[in-house]
C-alpha cells in the first residue's frame, strides 16, 4: 500500500463507529504496539467524554463508516413514520434484537428501534429496559441526523419528535 493512497477517513471528519455512534476524527497518529508501528485514527466522542483509537487498516473492517447521506437520513425518517412492528417474542429476545440493531451502526436499523419502541403519552408504560433501549437508539439517531444536517442536536431532536408525534395522529 503506497503512502500516497488517500485514506478513506480524514481528520476533522465525523464518522460513525457502530458501538458508539457519531464521533469526530481528531487526528491520525502512529503508535508502537508490540514492536510494530501502527497508524491509528484518534476519534473523540465528545458527548461521552471518550476517545477511541482505531488502527487505520482495521477501520472499515470494524464497521466504521462515513456519516449517512441525506438520502439515507430521509429513508430513516420515512422508517420512523411507519407503523411500529411489535413482535410477539419474549422481551429478552426482542431486547437482544434491538440492541444488535443499535450497535450495528446502521441508521435505518436504529430508526426501526426508535419507531418500534416509541410510546405516545396515552400508550402503556415502558419498562425500564425498554426505555433504556429507546433512549439509546434515539440518541444515536439524533446525533447522526444533526451531524449530517450540520445543525445542532436540538433541531434534529425536534424534527424526529414531530415525525413520531405526527405518526400517532
Amino acid at each position: 500500500m503506497s503512502k500516497s493512497k488517500k485514506k478513506e477517513f480524514q481528520p476533522n471528519e465525523f464518522v460513525v463507529y457502530p458501538a458508539h455512534g457519531v464521533g469526530k476524527i481528531v487526528s491520525v497518529e502512529t503508535q508502537e504496539v508490540a514492536g510494530f508501528e501502527l497508524e491509528m485514527f484518534v476519534i473523540a466522542f465528545e458527548k461521552d467524554k471518550m476517545t477511541l483509537r482505531v488502527p487505520t487498516h482495521k477501520a472499515t473492517e470494524v464497521g466504521m463508516r462515513a456519516l449517512s447521506t441525506p438520502d439515507v437520513v430521509s429513508h430513516a425518517m420515512k422508517t420512523l413514520r411507519g407503523k411500529a412492528k411489535v413482535k410477539k417474542a419474549m422481551w429478552s429476545r426482542r431486547a437482544q434484537e434491538y440492541e444488535q440493531k443499535i450497535n450495528s451502526g446502521d441508521l435505518i436499523a436504529i430508526a426501526e428501534v426508535v419507531r418500534d419502541l416509541h410510546r405516545a403519552d396515552d400508550q402503556r408504560e415502558q419498562s425500564y429496559s425498554e426505555r433504556q433501549l429507546y433512549e439509546a437508539a434515539l440518541e444515536r439517531l439524533t446525533r447522526e441526523i444533526a451531524a449530517v444536517a450540520g445543525n445542532d442536536e436540538k433541531a434534529a431532536a425536534e424534527e424526529i419528535g414531530s415525525v413520531l408525534v405526527g405518526r400517532a395522529a
